[in-house]
């Protein structure tokens, strides 16, 4: 598997880009907004957009995805369904964080924990990771030892659980219980911010790290 991260929008977000080598086939995971842009990044890499992937429902990871999906015909797939509530409220959203206005819209296709999807010959396991919303999920692939955990953990640092139906103790528990257990070797694309692996975070994350526990 191939991929490219685009930080877009002025919360420079990571939207990635993920193809199958073999296939040429690929996804966009998190496309927050600069359509455009996008489009042309997919174009440079010579992949063919087969669908858009959502961790989660807040508009700087979500905010381009229907857009997207319109003009290439293609599905959006995830997050898991309890975070229908934050696509029906994409217009409020967008008002509070000063971003282009936003229709609501829902996935073709919620994800549920132990859900797999295909980009080509590429697997990438569902992962339903509670706490920064209560339906985040995060993608993995298991061959290149590579996760794309959203809002859930950033290097040095973890989601925030202060926004509607956030909880710190379930996104302790779903980083320390199910991403963590994947490997000290895996490494990971955040929401925003440069990569890490678990094995850092686990030795020197002050929020989530082996010491605390």
């Amino acid at each position: 598997m191939k991929f490219l991260v685009i930080p877009v929008t002025p919360f420079q977000q990571n939207c990635s880009l993920v193809w199958c080598e073999n296939t040429g086939k690929g996804a966009l995971i998190d496309p927050g907004g600069e359509v455009e842009r996008l489009l042309d990044a997919v174009d440079r890499q010579g992949v063919s957009l087969d669908m858009i992937l959502l961790t989660h429902g807040h508009i700087d990871h979500v905010g381009g995805a229907a857009a997207l999906s319109g003009l290439k015909g293609i599905p959006i797939m995830g997050p898991h369904q309890e975070d229908v509530f934050l696509f029906d409220g994409l217009p409020t959203q967008a008002r509070m964080f000063g971003l282009p206005s936003a229709e609501p819209f829902l996935p073709d296709r919620w994800l549920m924990d132990g859900d797999r999807v295909e980009v080509g010959d590429v697997s990438l396991d569902v992962l339903h990771c509670p706490g920064h919303t209560p339906g985040h999920v995060v993608f993995f692939h298991r061959g290149d030892r590579l996760a794309f955990v959203g809002d859930v953990l950033f290097q040095g640092s973890i989601g925030r659980t202060d926004f509607p139906r956030g909880s710190n103790q379930a996104l302790i528990q779903a980083i320390r219980e199910k991403l963590f257990p994947l490997g000290d070797d895996v490494r990971f694309v955040p929401g925003h911010g440069p990569m890490s692996t678990f094995g850092q975070e686990r030795k020197s994350n002050p929020f989530v790290g082996d010491a605390l526990f």
